[in-house]
């Protein structure tokens, strides 16, 4: 089953863009030999870390979105784990939040904004009964 995930990792801020987009590449062509799609590749730059990691106090953003399953995930980690360029990473699975905002924007688009069911009800069936009055009514006389 292929399931959504999200790829954070930090690489070292002295490391160049070729370096960088070099790191990057061998990724997404692992990614792709072992079955999994890539959805976007997001780099953010260069930030401030909140803590000192490995003698770094900055450190350069990439983030990766993938579809795959559980054991390309595994294999992905274990990857950024050995790349000595990678400081720290982590890997989150997102398709569990989407379905869960997808449920929440369904119920909050059924209510109309300020007003309970009953007035999206209400509102719904006088939508309905407009046309229908309109099409059967007579043209009004000219007075």
């Amino acid at each position: 089953m292929q399931r959504t995930y999200e790829v954070m990792f930090i690489v070292r801020p002295d490391l160049t863009e070729e370096d960088q987009d070099k790191l990057v590449s061998t990724l997404e062509s692992q990614i792709g030999t072992a079955g999994g799609t890539i959805k976007s590749i997001d780099k953010m730059g260069k930030r401030r870390l909140a803590y000192e990691v490995r003698n770094f106090n900055d450190g350069m953003y990439i983030l990766i979105t993938l579809e795959g399953e559980g054991a390309l995930i595994k294999e992905v980690e274990r990857r950024l784990r050995v790349t000595e360029q990678v400081i720290k990473f982590i890997t989150v699975r997102v398709d569990l939040e989407q379905k869960r905002l997808g449920k929440v924007k369904a119920i909050r688009d059924k209510h109309v904004r300020g007003k309970g069911t009953r007035a999206a009800e209400a509102a719904a069936a006088a939508e309905a009964a407009a046309p229908v009055e309109a099409a059967g009514a007579e043209p009004a006389p000219a007075v």
